[in-house]
């Protein structure tokens, strides 16, 4: 329990639960990878951050600039998680896109994948952190409630705009601005992550499941549907089917979305409450309906035409995995070259064609076009009008409010 001292235990144990089967255990292209199947502006600039401490010390955008290195050494450290970047079909070894990047820039890339899980790989680095020490890493990608924490600590560097005119000019819109990181002065997208529903059609026999009332009442489901055990995906969808803005709720509001799910557990309507272990139930058909990630989705669908999903018309939510530089990274010029360079919509095309997320780059869908027209046409990776108006972002808690909620979450769902 060390990578969460500091913690609630409420908050301890709602990340050891996201650790060990929940979206930070979700691995990224994990079906394409099991089968072997590849598949084919406002600056930044904006407010000071405001600490909510959720235990380190707290310094918002006060954290120390590092001496930049770049222009002496041409080279960049970059930690992702597995198979989050494009791959070379014949040979796996091979990164087009990175291969791209140092022969357009002279910049050497170390890449590694040394990101399982955000919990994880925050404890592996914590130490040197909050040393005041250099990682060894330039750039990484955490998820956006990780990448905010690293930002209330004083853990990421302040991006220069004038290293990024790709990302001013083609950031979509609705990634411009975040609860974790107001006016983007920390961060920059890499994908937008997206929960939704989704149902097996032969097993619903051909009906369409539209809502989170559904899930919660429909009695021809009754046993055959799944919730998901993060917090804010479950809570929030419920919360948007009721009509509340999940961006700004009550606590009434709240608890009022736990008694919708704790009546359908008590009914014996909800099957169980999963990490991303429901794919495999749902491809299946023991799952008739659920709550599900987007990226799974589009996955299943490749291999499973009995696979639908559905934007609910009342909304669904929408999340981000972030670039961002740490604390005393040594080259943070070259990471920002990086960071602008997948803002270039053919270089954020060949991206979205392989991992299939969300693609936050304006003038990506016209290429990706050119590389496959169905993932073009595909709104869980090129979101449509549609998708882009029914998102929502869950509110931003302080650590208080996010170990209450959890604690009362986790008595629900039996964790």
């Amino acid at each position: 329990m060390d990578l969460f001292a500091g913690l609630p235990e409420p908050l301890a144990r709602a990340w050891e639960r996201s650790l060990t089967s929940g979206r930070a255990a979700h691995t990224r292209r994990r079906f394409l990878a099991a089968s072997g199947a590849l598949a084919a502006g406002a600056a930044l600039t904006g407010c000071g951050i405001a600490g909510s401490g959720d235990g380190e010390k707290d310094t918002g955008d006060k954290a120390a600039a590092a001496k930049d290195y770049s222009a002496k050494e041409k080279k960049v450290v970059f930690s992702n998680w597995p198979l989050y970047i494009d791959v070379d079909d014949k040979d796996e070894n091979r990164r087009p896109t990175l291969e791209r990047f140092q022969q357009q820039t002279g910049i050497e890339v170390k890449y590694t994948e040394d990101i399982n899980d955000n919990v994880e790989f925050f404890g592996k680095i914590k130490p040197q952190l909050a040393a005041g020490q250099d990682t060894g890493r330039d750039l990484m990608i955490l998820t956006d409630w990780m990448a905010g924490r690293f930002i209330r600590a004083g853990w990421a560097q302040r991006l220069n705009p004038a290293n990024l005119g790709n990302v001013v000019t083609n950031m979509e819109a609705r990634f411009r601005n975040a609860a974790h990181d107001p006016g983007r002065q920390f961060t920059v997208p890499w994908t937008g992550l997206s929960t939704v529903i989704a149902y097996n059609k032969k097993t619903t026999g051909g009906k369409k499941i539209e809502s989170v009332s559904q899930l919660l009442g429909d009695s021809s489901l009754k046993g055959k549907v799944s919730l998901l055990t993060e917090m804010r995906d479950t809570v929030g969808m419920t919360l948007l089917d009721m009509g509340k803005d999940c961006t700004k709720f009550t606590d009434d509001d709240y608890d009022a979305a736990l008694a919708a799910v704790q009546k359908a557990v008590d009914s014996g309507q909800i099957r169980r409450f999963t990490g991303n272990d429901y794919t495999e139930e749902l491809a299946k058909g023991d799952i008739g309906a659920c709550l599900a990630w987007a990226g799974d989705i589009v996955q299943l669908q490749a291999d499973n035409e009995d696979i639908e999903f559905v934007i609910p018309a009342k909304g669904y939510l929408y999340a981000t995995d972030d670039m961002l530089i740490p604390a005393k990274a040594r080259h943070q010029a070259n990471a920002e070259a990086l960071m602008n360079f997948y803002y270039d919509p053919k270089n954020a095309a060949e991206l979205a064609a392989w991992v299939n997320y969300i693609s936050p780059v304006a003038g990506a869908k016209e290429e990706l076009a050119r590389i496959d027209e169905s993932l073009a046409n595909d709104p869980l990776i090129i979101p449509d009008q549609a998708m882009i108006d029914g998102g929502h972002v869950f509110m931003d808690l302080d650590e208080a409010k996010a170990s209450a909620y959890e604690d009362k979450f986790a008595k629900l769902i039996g964790a």
